[in-house]
């Protein structure tokens, strides 16, 4: 009985680790545009470069947004809204022309991933629920048709309420008047390699509970184990809610015989702010914390208590607060940045010292990304001391910065020189990929770097040259290699856990 089990977990692993073998477990980014005062596409694009953001979501599919993420290497999901979903899903030519229009124009230049079809179709849009279906059907037969099924993924969000009884996970099921939906889309999901699309909120799951969530178990904070939740068919102990929700999902396919297909979460966050009188867990602190804690929790590559080391991609939401949606005061704020580019907080990585959202008001060095490739340091370093106009004299041979003789240690000098001569202002620490910002003082010896112990960043001399324009030639060979390298990285911590479990 318990080697069927293993060759069971031995396939499932198996299975998810093929779904996601491009890159493993990754942090993705919502762009709404509900906003009165929306950046420019190409403002979106510099802000997500700046912030190494390497995964969007958007909610439609504007040919303003693609033509600026356009030879950037950003993963895209485009996003069919529910409004066309009506036309979508009666008419497979209306589909093979949405497709047409709105992939097949922007490809390869736009990284498109994938296609969400509607959102939260099930809940928010009950009477078109008889469309879902097809809709995904003709959407992934236009992309078979344009020889695009393998590198674009069809599916379709939705929220965790469909899931019932969700704790204990082992016990969940989905909503049974939906199955004359759900079975068959989870069996096109199934057929085609795709993955589930859900929408996780642990801070509406700790609202709704009346108390019953503490607030530590929803903001991934350590717990004492005897506060642990324990499923009680399975002992599985579950330290946060994000697990025990994504758990309840593979627990309900598997009830539905659905054994292969692995969920990414499209949307999660917690809000900065509500109305303190009704909203009073809407705060900074508490979206800091959560925010902070799902991104180190999702690289980890923890894997939930079902399915440890299986990543869960996972987008947070949102990029941008979206003052115009309506509802409560919290609908507006669960941003990381406002419209003009200003973080709504600096998410606190411990450890790394890596920071997603640039700190302009504490010190902060912009630094050669560890494990960055070298051909493309060197093209940031040759950039920033030639056209980049950084005074580089320091690290020629006898001078403080010379030692470590490395291309890394060279390339973060500059880097840095450049993000200080210019004010840290946004965008100025990307360098092709390959910088990034950083809490964590570089300086060594006599060697200091700008920022440090009070030392200013002298102002550069000449025009301002867009930090997009370094390298790039080398941005499409960088990016590869890097992401080759970590898919080697994480088949090589797969195939450990495979042979030592």
């Amino acid at each position: 009985m318990r080697s069927m089990e293993a060759l069971r977990l031995l396939f499932f692993l198996l299975a998810l680790s093929a779904a996601f073998a491009d890159e493993g477990a990754y942090i993705g980014v919502n762009i709404g545009t509900a906003l009165s005062n929306m950046p420019s596409p190409t403002m979106v694009a510099a802000l997500l470069k700046s912030q190494q953001i390497r995964h969007v979501r958007l909610y439609d599919a504007d040919p303003a947004m693609l033509a600026a993420l356009a030879n950037t290497g950003i993963s895209v999901t485009v996003s069919v809204p529910n409004e066309q979903l009506l036309a979508v899903g009666q008419s497979n030519a209306t589909a093979a022309n949405w497709v047409a229009r709105n992939v097949v124009a922007h490809v390869p230049a736009v990284n498109i991933t994938a296609v969400a079809v509607g959102s939260e179709v099930l809940t928010a849009l009950p009477n078109a629920a008889p469309l879902l279906v097809p809709a995904l059907r003709y959407i992934y037969s236009a992309l078979v048709a344009a020889n695009l099924d393998r590198v674009i993924k069809v599916s379709t969000p939705h929220s965790s309420s469909v899931i019932l009884d969700s704790f204990p996970p082992s016990q969940a099921f989905f909503n049974r008047t939906l199955d004359s939906v759900m079975v068959p889309m989870l069996k096109f999901l199934q057929s085609s390699g795709s993955y589930l699309m859900l929408n996780v909120y642990p801070y509406y799951d700790y609202l709704q509970s009346n108390g019953i969530i503490p607030l530590d178990y929803a903001l991934f904070r350590p717990l004492p184990p005897n506060k642990e939740a324990v499923d009680a068919n399975t002992l599985l102990h579950y330290t946060n809610v994000f697990d025990a929700v994504v758990d309840a999902a593979y627990f309900a396919m598997t009830y539905l015989n659905i054994t292969k297909v692995p969920v990414v979460v499209l949307e999660s966050g917690w809000p900065h702010k509500g109305d303190p009188t009704t909203e009073a867990d809407a705060t900074v602190d508490n979206a800091n914390t959560y925010n902070s804690n799902l991104i180190r929790h999702v690289l980890n590559n923890t894997g939930t208590p079902k399915h440890p080391g299986v990543p869960v991609p996972t987008y947070i939401y949102e990029l941008y607060d979206e003052d115009l949606r309506p509802g409560v005061t919290s609908e507006k704020f669960w941003g990381l940045f406002d419209a003009t580019g200003v973080p709504a907080y600096n998410l606190h990585l411990t450890g790394s010292g890596m920071l997603l959202a640039n700190d302009t008001t504490n010190q902060t060095f912009c630094v050669a990304r560890e494990g960055a490739d070298e051909k493309l340091l060197q093209a940031g370093l040759d950039w920033a001391c030639g056209p980049g106009k950084v005074d580089c004299s320091a690290l020629t041979q006898g001078q403080a910065c010379y030692d470590p003789d490395s291309v890394e240690a060279h390339a973060s000098y500059a880097f840095n020189e450049y993000y200080h001569g210019l004010g840290m202002a946004s965008g100025t620490c990307y360098f092709s990929g390959v910088a990034a910002i950083t809490t964590t003082d570089p300086s060594h010896d006599s060697c200091l770097f700008s920022g440090s112990g009070g030392r200013n960043g002298t102002s550069l001399n000449g025009t301002l040259l867009a930090p997009s324009s370094n390298s790039t030639s080398a941005t499409s060979n960088g990016a590869h290699s890097f992401y080759s390298k970590l898919v080697l990285q994480i088949i090589q911590v797969l195939l450990s856990g495979l042979l030592f479990w």
